[in-house]
């Protein structure tokens, strides 16, 4: 399983794995893909700090990468507090009134509102310079194209960038504003994704941008079957991120037995495509949360940053319940394949196997 990508940024295989788990990251890196750091959880520099300076020490000097939320229109904002001033007061209160019929517990005193800053311009901006004194070689961001001026940032400090497109227009137009990588990421996919299936999305993409520019699948792969079948579309790596969830190492980061047993029992039937969760697009885990936000009667959801803004505590409340009926859950389709929970290094192992012997059993097929 080797592409020019594996070469050019010094790994075994083209497997890019999202996570928020700086010790999924690393396991992935150390087993010979590329670990790719989702910086939106941190709310300040200092902690960022501390995590890519373990990450530093962590991957056996093997390469990993960075995704912030950055969009490339530079927005006039000001802090969290400024912005809460824009959330209507209809909104505050249906969230209010659902986290009490659906029996969520407050938080204890002093705890909440992880994550919300890291939401913000700014913050993303301040994510790529700290990730700049360190030595990720890839960049990512799950808006699309940076500011062009971050993009020139990354290029000078060595970095490759890459951006998530869902269309071939946007793919293209990320192309026009200096994005090395294009991240082909179809409907399947959790988090924020477009309206186009992986089958149809990526080669629709290769055949935009052209030879010289590679991309990634996204959307859909868990397994190395899907693997070989994004390679077999045009991708020159794969760009996974909820298969991640299952791992061993995640336990790291969310110690929360709802969210595994919430993917556990989950079919690939139990997801929704909803703007509940950041006021994007974005695939969750089916749950009472999101059906809630589906009935009549339910406000319209705000546009991002507003909507993050209004649910944060609402889910970390929701999470640190443990409800696994409840629980606010970015993840893919795949999520019906997420069986059991394994190390990383396993699930690399599987895919990489796995992928062979499709490519064996297709080469055996007689034209």
């Amino acid at each position: 399983m080797r592409t020019p990508l594996c070469d050019e940024f010094g790994i075994d295989h083209p497997i890019f794995a999202f996570t928020p788990s700086e010790h999924v990251a690393a396991a992935v890196s150390r087993a010979g893909g590329l670990g790719v750091l989702g910086c939106v959880r941190f709310n300040d520099t200092e902690e960022l700090e501390r995590v890519l300076t373990w990450m530093d020490e962590n991957t056996d000097g093997k390469p990993y990468g960075v995704d912030v939320v950055m969009p490339m229109k530079i927005p006039t904002e000001g802090t969290s507090t400024d912005l809460s001033s824009y959330i209507p007061d209809e909104h505050k209160r249906f969230v209010d009134e659902t986290l009490q019929k659906l029996g969520v517990p407050p938080l204890p005193e002093g705890e909440g509102r992880e994550g919300v800053l890291g939401w913000l311009h700014s913050m993303a901006r301040s994510h790529v310079d700290v990730a700049l004194q360190h030595r990720p070689v890839f960049i990512a961001n799950a808006l699309g194209s940076p500011p062009v001026d971050v993009i020139e940032q990354c290029h000078a400090g060595g970095l490759k960038v890459g951006a998530l497109a869902g269309a071939p227009k946007h793919a293209r137009s990320h192309v026009a504003n200096g994005v090395d990588i294009i991240i082909a990421q179809g409907y399947e996919a959790g988090g924020h994704t477009g309206e186009i299936a992986s089958m149809v999305l990526t080669p629709d993409i290769v055949d935009a941008v052209g030879p010289d520019v590679p991309v990634l699948g996204a959307g859909g792969i868990g397994s190395g079957r899907q693997v070989a079948a994004s390679l077999a579309l045009g991708s020159q790596g794969v760009w996974t991120g909820s298969i991640w969830l299952g791992t061993e190492e995640y336990r790291n980061l969310s110690n929360n037995q709802g969210w595994e047993t919430a993917f556990l029992r989950a079919t690939s039937a139990d997801t929704v495509r909803t703007r509940v969760y950041t006021g994007k697009p974005a695939r969750l885990l089916k749950t009472k949360w999101t059906q809630a936000w589906a009935e009549d009667g339910a406000p319209e959801p705000l546009p991002m940053p507003l909507q993050n803004l209004l649910v944060a505590d609402a889910h970390n409340r929701i999470n640190a319940s443990g409800d696994p009926d409840v629980i606010s859950m970015p993840v893919g389709q795949i999520v019906g394949r997420m069986n059991e929970v394994r190390p990383v290094a396993d699930v690399m192992a599987d895919l990489v196997s796995e992928f062979e012997a499709t490519v064996n059993a297709l080469g055996k097929i007689s034209g």
